[in-house]
């Protein structure tokens, strides 16, 4: 719909720059006049009230007289540009949440929470109202995580007015909420377990195990069902006293070796041991040596790979190359056998490394293309399939580990200084998959 304002139809090319100035001309005369009249008055409310141009005009203000006295507003249009008074329509709905608060409601921490026979029991606050029971317990036990809150619920640990709740509700305030147990898990420890150990060596300081895989190093801080068949477990049980400097749930560990890798690693029995064992693996000074055999044939004999490795930012349990702003890492390998057999071209490495980032030697000979045979995290196929024939079972391999093991382990004792060179042999289970594509069997 045309405006008011607009110009009658075939005259809207024609200028108005002369109306235009009139009208601003008149508006700022009837100012000055206004003015004058308000300081021989002297009255300071009066002024203010007069100098607004409308007061003084006896009939609506045009477009032009309000560019002329810059009466505007400015819109909530996308542009917020300044448009004339009339021009504005008020929007048709009213906003819905205009009224809403943009604070959470304060919850009230619970504490001192006794239990009756095991059971907890308070009411829902009003202030609930509204909130799914999951996020209401988070806040009102802050030393409960959500997903701690969650399992409790699943569990039907976390009951409402009586009834097994699920996560999603959401409460109305005065509901009875009862929880069953702890709501906060005890802190994980390692405990003693009867497991089988292969033991290197050992004294009274230190002890190098070949572990075997599939075995954890130890339990994750949150994993109360991993908290069992560790390697720190067995060493409780056959070597009784540790270190304490990894704390309760890592008790004479140094380092690490992955779930699905063998091989040496070495143990503190002590605190003096440990902090000098910690400081030769930060100097370098612990050589350690494995064996990996991968995917492909290596183009050289030898090499050295330098790449930076962080965590996957897609994929948090892969670790990646691909990322700026890594940990600096190298790995020195060396060709020890090509291999060319009825299921294809493989290549035995020998893996020095001068650094111990997670997944660093998995993830630096994936980086060139040959990844280590069973790493299914990393590329390696599931199954190997016999070259120039279709899937048939009994012409597949499969390795349910990592084809890697850490073969040797040099190091100077920390209390005698004495000079510890120690191997352990490849498990039964990788001597004969290499035999198998050796085409041998």
């Amino acid at each position: 719909m045309p405006s008011k304002n607009m110009l009658p139809k075939g005259k809207r090319r024609q200028s108005v720059k002369k109306e235009y100035r009139e009208q601003r001309t008149i508006a700022q005369e009837r100012e000055a006049a206004a003015r004058a009249r308000a300081e021989e008055v002297g009255d300071e409310e009066q002024s203010a009230e007069l100098i607004e141009t409308s007061d003084y005009m006896d009939h609506e203000p045009t477009l032009e007289e309000r560019i002329a006295t810059n009466n505007f507003f400015t819109t909530k249009g996308a542009s917020g540009s300044k448009v004339a008074e009339e021009t504005y329509d008020p929007p048709r709905y009213a906003n819905p949440y205009a009224n809403l608060k943009a604070e959470a409601p304060e919850i009230q921490v619970i504490e001192d929470l006794e239990p009756e026979d095991g059971v907890r029991s308070f009411t829902a606050p009003t202030t609930a109202a509204g909130m799914r029971i999951d996020a209401y317990l988070a806040k009102a036990l802050p030393e409960v995580s959500r997903a701690r809150v969650q399992l409790l619920i699943e569990n039907g640990q976390a009951t409402v007015d009586g009834k097994a709740a699920k996560s999603k509700l959401k409460l109305k305030g005065g509901e009875l909420i009862e929880i069953e147990g702890e709501p906060a898990p005890e802190p994980l420890h390692a405990v003693a377990e009867d497991i089988p150990l292969k033991i290197v060596y050992e004294d009274d300081d230190l002890a190098v195990i070949d572990k075997a895989a599939g075995m954890m190093v130890h339990a994750g801080s949150g994993s109360g069902e991993h908290n069992r068949g560790t390697l720190v477990n067995a060493l409780l049980h056959h070597l009784g006293k540790l270190s304490e400097v990894g704390g309760d749930l890592r008790p004479g560990i140094v380092h690490r070796l992955d779930k699905q890798t063998s091989g040496l690693i070495v143990v503190a029995k002590n605190d003096v041991a440990h902090r000098k064992l910690s400081e030769m693996f930060a100097g370098r000074e612990i050589h350690k040596t494995y064996v990996a055999l991968v995917h492909g044939w290596m183009a050289e004999d030898e090499g050295t790979i330098r790449l930076a490795i962080s965590r996957d930012a897609v994929r948090r349990i892969r670790m990646t190359t691909k990322r700026a702003g890594g940990r600096s890492a190298v790995s020195h390998w060396k060709v020890l056998e090509r291999i060319d057999g009825p299921w294809g071209k493989f290549t035995l490495v020998e893996v020095r490394i001068e650094t111990g980032r997670t997944h660093q030697i998995r993830v630096h000979l994936q980086a060139l293309g040959h990844p280590v045979v069973g790493d299914f995290l990393y590329g390696a196929p599931h199954v190997i399939k016999r070259v120039g024939v279709k899937s048939v079972e009994q012409d597949t391999v499969t390795l349910d580990r990592n084809f890697l093991h850490a073969v040797r382990l040099e190091l100077v004792h920390p209390k005698t200084g004495k000079q510890l060179s120690l191997e352990a042999e490849l498990p039964p289970e990788l001597v004969a998959l290499l035999v198998r594509v050796r085409g041998k069997n």
